[in-house]
Formats: C-alpha cells, structure tokens, sequence
C-alpha cells in the first residue's frame, strides 16, 4: 500500500515530513507530543521561513491510502501532521504531534518506512524521493520482488499534479526515468520501471526491485559522500551493472569483479576505486595495456609502496 497525495507536496516537504517521522519512530504509535531541534529541519538553509511553509502545508494536507474495514476494502484519507508549537527561536525546537488516525495506519500497515538520512537528502527530486520511499517499504517482503500498477496510480502516488505529463512519454522522461537513474545510484536497490501495454496503449507499469550486492551498496554509499556537483553526469555516464561509484566513472576497459576482490585483499585500507581513478589517469594516452586488469593491480603495487598507509 502507498499513500496517494491528494494535496500535493514538494520535495522539501517530503523530506521535512521524512525527518519528523524518523525523529518520532521510536514512540510513534503513542499519542505523545515529539520534539526536534529545528536546525534539523532546515537542512543547508539558513532560513525558518522554508521550515514554517512546509509545517504548514504538511498540516494542510490530506493523503489516501487502501485499508481493510470489517473485511472490506476501503479507502481512508487522514491529515499529514497534528497540532505543533515552533519556537521564534532561530535554534529554538519544533514540538508536534502525528494525527490519532494516521498512528493506526502506521501500526497495521507497511506504508511508511524509515528512510535512510543520507539518501533522503542526496535525492534531488520529489519522484526519486518518492520511489526510494515506495521501494524502501517493499525491500524486505521476501515473497516478492515486483507489484504492478496502472498509470494513473503511479501518478498519485509520485505526486504528479492534475493535468501534468498525461501522456506515457512525458512521464517516462521527465519523472520516472530520472527517478530510477538516481535511486539506483544512490540507494541499497536496482529498480525498474517496465511499461505493460493494453492494445497500444501503456496504460499499467510494473514496478521490480532487488537488493544491491555488497559491491554495489559500497559504490553507492561512497558517492553519498561526494558534492552533488556534477553527480548527474556521472550517473548518466554510469551502465546499470557497473559497480563503480559514479564518482569515479571513466570511459576505458571495465575491469572483472574479482580484480576489485584481489586489490581489496593485497591492500587493505586503500580505496580501490580511487587508485583505479590514479591509474586510468595515468594511463590516459598511453598504449592501451593488453590485460588492464593485470595493468590495475601493476599500478596499485607502485602506488601502495609510494604512499604507504
């Protein structure tokens, strides 16, 4: 199950909405008051001003989700957020409460999940944010790895506005394509997004995920430590089965998994990736070397022995 924004929200709200549920997880099922530091909130801004516009939006804002009534289905629409207190105080803290009805759907359903902080922020649009949030809640279903939907769910659910990319393209292109781009990334998933037609028309998608091996969560967690700058062209320089972090992405000869092994068990405590970066930057203008892979751990050798840990 998914919330479905009647109310649309902004990436800034999501996210600020994210925090306060992570914040209040641990007793979120109690009727108890919460409180966080609103420095928290702000994120890299220096203003209160966002903070208080999102709070009250969240508070405005009405969502639907599918429940069970008495062994019936039954849509159930709730507020966001409760009644709050925010301190003038620039450093001052934010009190607020999570709605009786909403703490009900949070104890009998697996609509919300808890987010990965790091992502969360690295995440840079509404769609991307929302889909990590969709997966994140189904990761660990064990019995199963896809779900379908029609179009016109996956909309609500992403939160596109009424009357905004209508047509299969248009949301391929301008939100779900940019979306698992970035959630494969930056995420401890692979996603994808495979259109399901009726005649010749798209008019259902279904929606497969699985977790990353460790290889692959290592790159992601390392790009997650990297400035955004210039992140979108390297995850689009990036192939799906790449296992490096996009940070160190660079045209040449893909290297075998096992040499990455090899370099992590000869030299322990090295980053392997950015030595890999040394090396094709050496390398760069040179004869192509006939086994690169050999080559790698050549380079690497002379390298640990120059710059010992």
């Amino acid at each position: 199950m998914d919330l479905v924004e009647v109310t649309p929200l902004t990436l800034a709200d999501r996210r600020i909405y994210n925090q306060l549920l992570e914040n209040a997880w641990d007793a979120i099922e109690k009727p108890v008051s919460h409180v966080i530091h609103k420095s928290e909130l702000r994120g890299s801004h220096n203003s209160n001003d966002r903070v208080g516009d999102s709070i009250e939006r969240l508070m405005s804002a009405i969502v639907r989700v599918q429940v069970m009534k008495d062994g019936e289905p039954a849509v159930e629409r709730v507020q966001l957020l409760g009644g709050n207190v925010e301190a003038e105080r620039r450093d001052g803290l934010f009190e607020y409460e999570i709605p009786a009805r909403l703490r009900k759907i949070i104890k009998n359903s697996t609509v919300f999940a808890r987010l990965q902080r790091e992502v969360m922020f690295a995440l840079s649009s509404k769609y991307a944010l929302t889909l990590y949030e969709m997966v994140q809640k189904r990761g660990n279903l064990k019995w199963r790895s896809n779900e379908r939907f029609s179009l016109e769910e996956l909309r609500g659910i992403l939160g596109v506005p009424k009357g905004k990319l209508t047509s299969w393209s248009n949301l391929k292109l301008r939100a779900i394509e940019p979306a698992v781009t970035e959630v494969n990334a930056l995420s401890d998933y692979i996603v994808e997004i495979a259109p399901i037609k009726t005649g010749r028309r798209v008019t259902h998608v279904e929606l497969r995920w699985w977790r990353k091996d460790s290889e692959k969560s290592n790159a992601a967690a390392r790009e997650l430590q990297f400035s955004k700058v210039g992140r979108k062209a390297r995850m689009d320089e990036q192939g799906p089965d790449d296992p490096r972090p996009v940070m160190y992405q660079t045209k040449g000869p893909a290297l075998l998994p096992q040499t990455y092994e090899t370099a992590r068990l000869r030299f322990p405590g090295y980053d392997i990736y950015y030595i890999e970066n040394e090396w094709r930057s050496w390398a760069s203008g040179k004869e192509p070397a006939k086994d690169p892979d050999q080559a790698y751990l050549a380079f690497f050798k002379t390298f640990a022995a120059r710059n010992p840990l």
